[in-house]
């Protein structure tokens, strides 16, 4: 079982990121349940704009790309910056877009039979709602998010500090983050391409 974790701070390696701090929290308890894990920090890379599975020469899209189809679960890591989720998270959610035009070889979307799950970091509110749109994208490509499958972590209104410069909420964020691993684990054991049936043809679009 393959996991695959987006870290999607905004911070060049190798500064301090909260988000994968929370994020490792996550990690362990998916390593714990068998699986193997990688988290890809994306803003190290050259992910150019685009809906495209490749948008050509410098392009590391790819690379991410094989790793996401190879995985059985994929966890986005963002920050929340005014209320949403990161521009480099983002940017991955518009190249996954390229998904929605390919299918394995029974014509199922290439999502189906991987489950997802988010985590969320930030000194100020916001993660429902991040948790929410994310989720809407990924269920449209077609994978299974399973309950509770999110944590996140935040200070409330205004500015404060990190989630690596401070202990509240750390109990909190942190049970219900190996809760979210656990019920990925369990989920991803079960769930297979050909649990769905295959589209008729037209019905994805």
């Amino acid at each position: 079982m393959k996991a695959v974790v987006l870290n999607c701070t905004l911070k060049p390696s190798p500064a301090s990121s909260s988000t994968e701090a929370l994020a490792k929290v996550v990690i362990a308890e998916l390593e714990k349940g068998g699986a193997e894990v990688e988290m890809v920090r994306l803003v190290d890379m050259n992910i150019k704009p685009g809906v495209s599975a490749d948008e050509g020469d410098g392009d590391d899209w790819p690379k991410v790309d094989a790793k996401l189809k190879a995985a059985n679960i994929v966890v986005f890591a963002t920050p929340i910056w005014l209320g949403q989720h990161s521009s480099v998270c983002q940017r991955a959610l518009e190249r996954m877009d390229a998904w929605f035009a390919e299918t394995d070889d029974s014509g199922r979307p290439v999502a189906f039979g991987k489950v997802a799950g988010i985590v969320i970091t930030g000194n100020e509110d916001g993660a429902h709602h991040i948790v929410a749109s994310v989720s809407q994208g990924l269920i449209d490509m077609g994978f299974t998010i399973p309950g509770q499958s999110w944590t996140y972590w935040h200070l409330g209104p205004g500015p404060g500090a990190d989630y690596t410069e401070t202990d509240q909420g750390h109990d909190y964020s942190d049970r219900v983050g190996r809760n979210a691993a656990r019920n990925l684990v369990a989920l991803a054991k079960i769930m297979k391409p050909d649990v769905y049936p295959v589209p008729e043809s037209g019905e994805e679009d």
